[in-house]
């Protein structure tokens, strides 16, 4: 089953139907790196990263595993490991997954742009937890933190995110 993003800000997935948090450039079908924009298309949902001195292991059927305080994430395009995890400090550069605010307690890989990554074409996509007051994202979808962790619950391993540029009632 597919999770279904509308370019308003809806998430809906089984019998849920939720507020959601975009990129703050809105939705785009040509995505291209530190554009803002969270990209259309279906994308897997690789595995799940928590904060292990934050929130409880979330009960999930997906691959899952802890952030650790140096893990990060390479957003640099002609870096051999563009799109990819890296250790931190890195020399290029690179977002920390082990971030201050609460955003990444619990974070979804999504597979976008990562088999193989192309340069420019826009890193790392995640399902993650939104600002209280869902100010828009750096291109990523998030969702309250309860809303994130009864989402995982139900997922399975096929299941896809799926974004679209039109609303909730067209999709």
């Amino acid at each position: 089953m597919d999770i279904e993003v509308s370019a308003d800000g809806t998430l809906k997935y089984d019998r849920m139907a939720i507020r959601c948090a975009l990129g703050r450039s809105g939705v785009r079908v040509h995505k291209v790196e530190g554009d803002g924009a969270t990209p259309t298309g279906c994308f897997a949902l690789r595995r799940v990263l928590f904060r292990p001195d934050r929130v409880k292991k979330p009960d999930t059927n997906l691959p899952i595993q802890p952030i650790t305080l140096s893990d990060g994430w390479c957003d640099a395009p002609q870096d051999p490991n563009y799109n990819k995890p890296v250790t931190m400090p890195y020399p290029a550069s690179a977002e920390s997954l082990w971030r201050k605010d609460e955003l990444y307690d619990v974070v979804v890989i999504l597979g976008h742009n990562d088999d193989p990554p192309i340069p420019g074409t826009g890193s790392a996509i995640f399902l993650h937890v939104a600002r209280s007051n869902y100010e828009p994202t750096e291109g990523c979808v998030a969702i309250a933190l309860p809303d994130l962790i009864a989402l995982l619950k139900i997922c399975r391993d096929k299941d896809r995110i799926c974004i679209s540029a039109a609303p909730a009632d067209q999709i």
